[in-house]
């Protein structure tokens, strides 16, 4: 953010306040075509991961090998009517993606992409990332109280147990990457990797190679984070097949997708993180490489992360809400809590 804010100053703007304010919306901007452009990319990826799955091509007709499918779609969505049922609680409604939208955007004020490429380089950047994503759970229980109908209230009445359960399995498992490093700082944690076994470097330093419970927490938040994200095989709060569409079910055009881009948004969220706290972040995974830029670690890092989880969707079959909370009540939450001892032990007598 500071080198954003100097070259606002570089363009004439001499107030500290407004090349600072400058600086803030610019980045808010181009934060948001991010999230727009890599939500298309995601849909059209998913789509031909599934498709390659199950023996198949994919979207094949709009565009080389389908590519302008997702964008046919897009103008598709964004010219379609927006309605308003009639019993609806019309001011909630109206709000409910954007505060959904909002809890997962103000993530990235603390989420790297690269380096230097931090808005807020926050002491606590890890804990206000845990905070502020906790918003999206009142923006889905909103939309299913507010539109009036029994499947979206199901949906939100299972949204708000399915995220309040597994944020306690995600959090015990990034709290590994923050004993390893000794400090909540996003950029800490990954400067903490760049050196590991044997003072070698490379993907030796990274933290689930370190430290096998690191491992196994590194494996417990992946479920976890994918249950966070909604993500198949745990969308309960949509789940089509008994829901119609869950929580969502009365929402069309665009507030249907700032819901759309909040999913992928939050995909990318549970990548990144994965990558920062226990994938070395933006440090190369060859000892000794310098000619990548880190942030391109760290994207193809992400990426792989974000491919785990769409062949997750198309692998595995949907959970019933009980094996939903079983699995994270009975089995992960608990794992998660042997392992930070685990950790901790090796820490203190093997180093």
């Amino acid at each position: 953010m500071q080198g954003l804010i100097e070259l606002v100053q570089n363009l004439g703007v001499t107030a500290d306040w407004l090349a600072a304010t400058l600086a803030v919306i610019v980045y808010a901007v181009l934060v948001f075509l991010f999230l727009a452009l890599f939500a298309l990319f995601a849909v059209y990826l998913e789509r031909k991961v599934s498709g390659h799955i199950q023996d198949r091509l994919g979207p094949m007709r709009v565009g080389w090998h389908g590519i302008l499918q997702t964008i046919a779609d897009t103008v598709k969505l964004l010219t379609k009517e927006d309605i308003i049922p009639e019993n609806a609680d019309r001011p909630l409604f109206i709000l409910a993606p954007f505060v959904l939208f909002l809890g997962t955007y103000l993530v990235y004020a603390a989420l790297p992409f690269g380096p230097n490429a931090t808005a807020s380089n926050l002491n606590i950047g890890l804990f206000y990332i845990i905070a502020v994503s906790s918003l999206v759970v009142i923006g889905t229980i909103m939309a299913g109280y507010s539109s009036n109908n029994k499947w979206s209230l199901y949906g939100g009445m299972r949204s708000a147990a399915q995220i309040v359960s597994y944020e306690i399995p995600v959090g015990l498992s990034l709290l590994v990457g923050v004993m390893m490093a000794s400090s909540l700082n996003m950029s800490a944690i990954v400067i903490n990797q760049t050196t590991g076994i044997g003072g070698i470097g490379g993907f030796l330093g990274w933290n689930f190679i370190q430290n096998p419970f690191a491992f196994i927490a590194f494996v417990v938040y992946l479920v976890a984070g994918t249950a966070e994200a909604n993500r198949t095989p745990f969308d309960l709060p949509e789940s089509e097949s008994e829901l119609v569409a869950g929580a969502y079910t009365e929402y069309s055009g665009m507030r249907w997708a700032f819901f759309f881009l909040a999913e992928y948004a939050n995909m990318w969220i549970v990548a990144v993180l994965a990558t920062v706290v226990f994938l070395g972040g933006w440090n190369s995974p060859i000892p000794g490489e310098t000619f990548v830029p880190g942030w391109i670690w760290l994207f193809l890092k992400a990426l792989g992360v974000v491919f785990i989880q769409m062949w997750a969707r198309w692998t595995f079959p949907r959970l019933r809400v009980d094996q939903l909370m079983v699995t994270c009540w009975k089995y992960l939450t608990p794992i998660a809590f042997f392992n930070i001892l685990g950790v901790g032990f090796w820490m203190i007598f093997i180093g």
